[in-house]
């Protein structure tokens, strides 16, 4: 019993550095902050690290060791602490969140592909019989969606290894951008392609449409996007050697060393990349940034070692297709992954009165077949409604990156805002405790979620104020159908 035990206790403190390293930091992160603030969002990861990252992560570690044998994850969690009304209504809304991945992510994944095979993004010139780009990239996300709902239902997992190859090529593509950011840095004689006049520079946005307060403060949301996933490692610390050591100091280690990273790379972004002639073009948006600046690193940083105008050029297409065809991989392999994995989480983690029978009913592959064909419609209802609406491609993926964004943050309330009431109920046994000091656990608590609902609020206000009133209602349909559905399902078993 002991030695079983003990085998299972093998996360170390730099293992789980690294499995925090991996779930949270994103390469495609920062190129989407540098093209929404510049450097100035430099100061708002660092921000979002101090007053989101840090915090949250010591309330997960609590979380996770208080309930680590429970099967409904976050549900147990929040049920815990505050009930399970609450409880159903709040993980229903994370569900929505993976939903809104699925719907934004499905007709993002073209630009890569695309990019791969021609080395630029040819989406917004796609035209046949009479449909135009979006529409066209909406019909390919619906039948994505059908193909890998379809798959999955088979129990046919093994696809999902895709993920570890689009890992290593994530992996190297950090690799790239570093060497030949630094490279050119001193090849150019500490050059910076945008130009730093002082403090100014760090703290005005390069972009005029996020200038302002109100700009500033809705990019919060973007900052909190690029440090989510830390709820997914709660229920780690029952496998670590010591716990109460360990955790505290990986958290903060990784948190200094994912915003020390993040902050870096938005600096190096502006080595290579002029915001106002490289980003401020009508072909560029939220969906193609990250190949475009892959692009133009390898133009700039070939043109830097002396190669001819030809060969960099060349250069700047292939660092593009490289970019391309790895983050391809990547989306594909987390398709094959979360088409099933949430839904089932949830579906099947929550008490089955909750669903109707056909809803947590499971096929012979071990999969809730129905439950993710009903996940399909809904979602490739929401892709037709999004494409088909009119928008450019810029708008398109403006407000698809916003829903995302948006959806992924909400959850959080709900975990940050049920945490006090756990941590202040003795009945649940806490294996590891970080807020021992009640004042401090209550003020921390407060000030994260002031800023998680600041920042949502801002970024809803944003376009409403700008009379965008239908990008201001995609941002919040997913969580608000979602919540919606919630109190209708849980009103509905409260009656029996």
């Amino acid at each position: 019993m002991d030695d079983g035990q003990s085998k299972n206790k093998s996360i170390t403190l730099v293992g789980l550095i690294m499995m925090i390293f991996t779930t949270i930091y994103g390469f495609a992160n920062t190129p989407v902050a540098y093209e929404q603030m510049g450097l100035a969002s430099i100061i708002w990861y660092v921000f979002a690290a101090i007053f989101f990252f840090l915090p949250l992560g010591f309330m997960m570690a609590e979380y996770g060791s208080a309930f680590n044998q429970s099967r409904g994850g976050i549900y147990s969690w929040i049920e815990g602490a505050v009930g399970s009304k609450i409880a159903f209504v709040g993980t229903f809304i994370w569900l929505a969140s993976w939903e809104v991945w699925l719907v934004s992510t499905s007709s993002k994944i073209w630009i890569p592909l695309a990019t791969f095979f021609t080395g630029s993004d040819t989406t917004q010139s796609w035209h046949f019989m009479g449909l135009h780009g979006s529409q066209i990239i909406g019909i390919l996300a619906v039948l994505w969606i059908l193909l890998v709902t379809f798959t999955a239902s088979q129990g046919i997992d093994k696809i999902s290894k895709i993920t570890s190859i689009g890992g290593f090529m994530m992996v190297a593509l950090n690799g790239i951008f570093l060497l030949l950011s630094i490279v050119m840095l001193f090849a150019s004689g500490f050059h910076f392609e945008e130009s730093i006049h002082g403090i100014q520079t760090f703290i005005q946005p390069a972009n005029p449409a996020s200038s302002g307060l109100l700009g500033m403060l809705s990019f919060v949301v973007f900052a909190i996007f690029a440090y989510g996933g830390m709820e997914s490692l709660g229920g780690v610390t029952d496998s670590m050697k010591n716990p109460r050591r360990d955790f505290p100091r990986a958290v903060l280690i990784a948190t200094v060393v994912i915003s020390i990273l993040y902050s870096l790379s938005i600096l190096l972004w502006g080595v290579s990349t002029n915001w106002a002639e490289v980003l401020g073009k009508s072909n560029v948006n939220l969906g193609n940034i990250t190949y475009i600046m892959m692009n133009n690193l390898g133009y700039k940083f070939s043109i830097s070692i002396g190669l001819s105008t030809q060969v960099a050029h060349s250069v700047g297409m292939w660092l593009a297709r490289f970019t391309g065809l790895s983050m391809f991989i990547l989306y594909s392999g987390s398709f094959f992954v979360l088409i099933y994995s949430p839904i089932k989480a949830f579906v099947l983690g929550t008490p089955k009165e909750f669903w109707p029978e056909r809803v947590t009913k499971v096929n012979a592959h071990g999969m809730p077949a129905n439950a993710m064909w009903m996940q399909a419609a809904f979602v490739s209802v929401l892709i037709l409604a999004i494409n088909f609406g009119g928008r450019d491609a810029k708008a398109l993926y403006g407000v698809l990156t916003l829903m995302g964004n948006v959806a992924t943050t909400v959850p959080y309330l709900f975990l940050v805002g049920a945490f006090p009431f756990f941590s202040i109920n003795d009945d649940i046994k806490k294996p590891y405790v970080f807020y021992k000091n009640k004042k401090f656990m209550w003020g921390t608590s407060i000030v994260t979620f002031t800023i998680i609902a600041l920042a949502i609020i801002f970024t809803l206000i944003q376009p409403i104020i700008e009379g965008r009133y239908v990008d201001a209602f995609w941002t919040i349909i997913g969580p608000l159908l979602f919540l919606v559905i919630a109190l209708i399902l849980y009103k509905r078993v409260d009656k029996k």
